[in-house]
C-alpha cells in the first residue's frame, strides 16, 4: 500500500479500514465480517478498531450480541478523511476524469464492492443518461492507467435505473454524481 496514506498512517489495517468506513459513511459492519474480509485476525482488527472509535473517527453500535462500526460523520475531521479516502481510491479522477466530460449524464454510482467500501481494484460505475459508449470507453482506459484500477461501467436510461433498483435491491449502491 505505498500510497497517500502509507506515510501518514503505518498500520495497512487502520488504512484498510478507514478505507472500508469512509468511501460509503452509511455502511456498517462487524468485527468478524471485518476481519473475514480483510484476511487478518480478529485481535489486530479489534485494535485498530477500539483505537479509532476511542478518538471518535467510528461510532459502535451493540445490536444482540455483536458491535457494529460505522464512520462517524459528525466527526470535525469526518471531511477531509472522506476526501483523502476518495482521492487514494481514485474516486475524484473518476469523476473528473469520466463523470463531468461525458456530456448528457444525468448521476452516477458506485455499485457493489466500492459502494461498500471494498478496494477490490475494480470499480463498477452505473452511468445514468445518454452516453456515447465510444467516447466512454477511451475516458474509462485514460483514467484507469490514472488510478491504477480497472473501471466497469453500465449504463442505463432513467428508466432503465428504476427497474434496476426494484430488481437488485440488495445490491450496493451509492450516488457519486448527480446533474444539478
Amino acid at each position: 500500500m505505498n500510497n497517500l496514506f502509507s506515510g501518514i498512517i503505518t498500520s495497512k489495517t487502520r488504512i484498510k479500514l478507514l478505507i472500508r468506513f469512509f468511501v460509503n459513511p452509511d455502511s456498517r459492519a462487524y468485527l468478524r465480517e471485518l476481519s473475514t474480509e480483510f484476511n487478518l485476525s480478529s485481535n489486530s482488527v479489534r485494535e485498530e478498531l477500539n483505537q479509532l472509535s476511542q478518538s471518535n473517527l467510528l461510532k459502535s453500535e451493540k445490536l444482540g450480541r455483536k458491535i457494529y462500526y460505522q464512520a462517524n460523520q459528525s466527526h470535525p475531521l469526518f471531511p477531509e478523511l472522506k476526501s483523502m479516502v476518495s482521492k487514494f481510491m481514485g474516486l475524484d479522477k473518476v469523476i473528473d476524469g469520466l463523470v463531468n466530460r461525458l456530456g448528457d449524464l444525468e448521476s452516477a454510482y458506485l455499485i457493489d464492492d466500492y459502494a461498500e467500501g471494498k478496494d477490490t481494484g475494480i470499480i463498477d460505475l452505473l452511468l445514468v443518461g445518454n452516453i456515447d459508449r465510444f467516447h466512454l470507453d477511451d475516458l474509462s482506459r485514460k483514467t484507469e492507467r490514472y488510478i491504477n484500477r480497472k473501471i466497469r461501467t453500465l449504463v442505463l436510461t432513467r428508466k432503465e435505473l428504476i427497474d434496476f433498483l426494484q430488481n437488485y435491491r440488495n445490491r450496493p449502491i451509492l450516488l457519486i454524481w448527480g446533474a444539478e
